[in-house]
């Protein structure tokens, strides 16, 4: 299942993330997770939420630069090497990785944000191997 990633590109000075956070929780918007990327001048801030088509439409309004993108949230198990596994397993499909990040830790289980190339293949082939994701309206009932 894909889920939504919402993004949001930011001047890179001081307070402008706080101002992102406070019209997402005005909103009732809550951040499950995120990740911020920065050069000298602007930030890219990635955050998977419970309401992505939301948060997207109030950050416009209040005049944020936000797109929505497709990506995958993988559960994976706590044991070594499950990580490696998984991504030779999209590396031998020829499928690559963009990005990723960590969502959360849940008991026996992490899950974890990725991007890649072409992800319905992605998809496809965890879906073979028995890997669970994560779709937006199961992220939004965390």
């Amino acid at each position: 299942m894909v889920a939504k990633q919402l993004s949001v590109f930011i001047e890179n000075r001081q307070g402008r993330l706080g101002e992102v956070l406070n019209v997402l929780k005005q909103n009732n918007v809550n951040i499950l997770s995120l990740s911020l990327a920065d050069t000298t001048e602007y930030g890219l801030l990635r955050l998977i939420v419970n309401n992505p088509e939301l948060g997207k439409e109030k950050l416009a309004e209040d005049g944020f630069s936000t797109i929505l993108t497709d990506v995958l949230v993988l559960k994976i198990s706590h044991q070594a090497g499950s990580l490696q596994q998984l991504l030779k397993i999209l590396s031998d499909n020829d499928v690559n990785i963009e990005y990723m990040y960590g969502l959360s830790i849940d008991g026996e289980e992490a899950s974890v944000v990725l991007k890649t190339s072409d992800i319905k293949m992605a998809e496809e082939v965890l879906g073979v191997q028995g890997v669970k994701t994560l779709s937006t309206k199961d992220i939004a009932s965390l």
